[in-house]
């Protein structure tokens, strides 16, 4: 039972399938003049206009990557290389995934003043603790939209609210909540927001950066001129369109995909809770994704009940892309979890093809290995 749909999500029919033609038939050059190519160029821009959709943006404003993390350093990255201050100065969270923390501190090793705002015990920043990092030199904010181990939801709202006061550049690492909780780019008043398509059941090697106009940010690869010279490159037009597809059905189905995914995460929560004393969420109780459950389970560590369990279950005891290691997660000592507490936690995510008779399993085969 796949219970890592934080990790990347099963593939889906109605998206592979849009995805054909553009591997076997129309394999051309979105730059190229000829038929071939002109057709790949309209898919792109197909895509383009989905994407922007779904987030409520305009078509010019999607940049297509080959995956967060590199819309992630792109967008860090790319506003360090267009800053023109005699000082320079950055903001992050203590609980970023590496794909921001890395290019944030590769920026330190060069020379950059870099902020690193703590969270509270439920993985969430204090606005207050933004505004007062802030410097005159701030050139970039960037603090994820939702944590990818306890699923909480930062107030990027009121976060962008204070960096655009003072001209700071705001960026959110969106790739967990896309397609599981509405993202709106106005709503939340960020200059730079960075998608994952294999987090909402597009492929993987396919990403987007969106970039509101105007913003100051520079190319950081060199090449042709393609994604408006900011990511030069033959277009992977096959995944583009898969992330299209992806995109429009995320945008039709949301609220009843959230509602879905939010069912059964508690339903799982509550049959664990019933069968296991002293059970312990990690992450806010409310303010996180709908598909998330982070749990401590008591007496046993998170990695031997997974081991425990492999033959039933599926699941993390944090983010696939950190090493994979036994130590704590970074994410969960942030928030001040007792090295214990943290050493027994196990992230359980759930998706939309997920069904309540795989949580009954799934929840009965771990309370018997536990």
């Amino acid at each position: 039972i796949d219970l890592d749909y934080n990790a990347p999500t099963r593939g889906s029919p109605e998206v592979a399938e849009p995805m054909i033609p553009y591997i076997r038939v129309h394999v051309g050059n979105p730059s190229s003049s000829h038929v071939y190519g002109l057709r790949a160029a309209e898919a792109v821009r197909e895509a383009r206009v989905s994407v922007a959709t779904l987030i409520g943006a305009r078509e010019r404003e999607i940049v297509f990557t080959g995956c967060a993390t590199e819309a992630n350093n792109l967008a860090i990255l790319g506003v360090a290389r267009a800053w023109t201050g005699p000082t320079r100065h950055l903001i992050v969270s203590a609980v970023e995934h590496p794909a921001v923390m890395a290019p944030a501190q590769h920026l330190h090793n060069e020379g950059w003043e870099l902020s690193i705002v703590p969270v509270d015990e439920d993985g969430r920043t204090d606005p207050a603790s933004v505004a007062a990092a802030l410097r005159p030199d701030t050139a970039i904010v960037s603090i994820m939209h939702a944590n990818n181990e306890v699923g909480t939801l930062q107030p990027i709202r009121e976060i962008s609210a204070i960096a655009k006061a003072e001209g700071v550049i705001m960026h959110t690492d969106a790739a967990q909540s896309i397609g599981k909780v509405p993202v709106y780019v106005d709503d939340l008043g960020v200059d730079l927001l960075t998608i994952a398509g294999h987090k909402f059941y597009a492929p993987k090697g396919v990403g987007a950066l969106y970039v509101r106009s105007g913003t100051r940010i520079s190319n950081i690869t060199y090449g042709p001129g393609q994604e408006h010279g900011l990511r030069p490159g033959t277009e992977n037009v096959p995944a583009i369109v898969g992330l299209g597809t992806a995109a429009r059905l995320a945008h039709e189905r949301r609220e009843p995909a959230s509602l879905h995914l939010k069912t059964m995460r508690d339903t799982l929560h509550d049959n664990l809770a019933n069968w296991i004393p002293d059970l312990l969420l990690n992450g806010h109780p409310d303010e996180r994704l709908p598909n998330t459950l982070n749990l401590s389970f008591p007496g046993i560590t998170g990695q031997a009940l997974l081991e425990a369990a492999s033959e039933d279950v599926v699941a993390s005891v944090g983010s696939a892309c950190h090493s994979g290691d036994d130590a704590v997660s970074g994410v969960l000592a942030a928030m001040g979890l007792t090295a214990t507490r943290a050493a027994c936690a196990v992230r359980l995510s759930v998706g939309q093809m997920t069904t309540e008779a795989e949580i009954d399993r799934a929840a009965s085969a771990l309370t018997e290995h536990w």
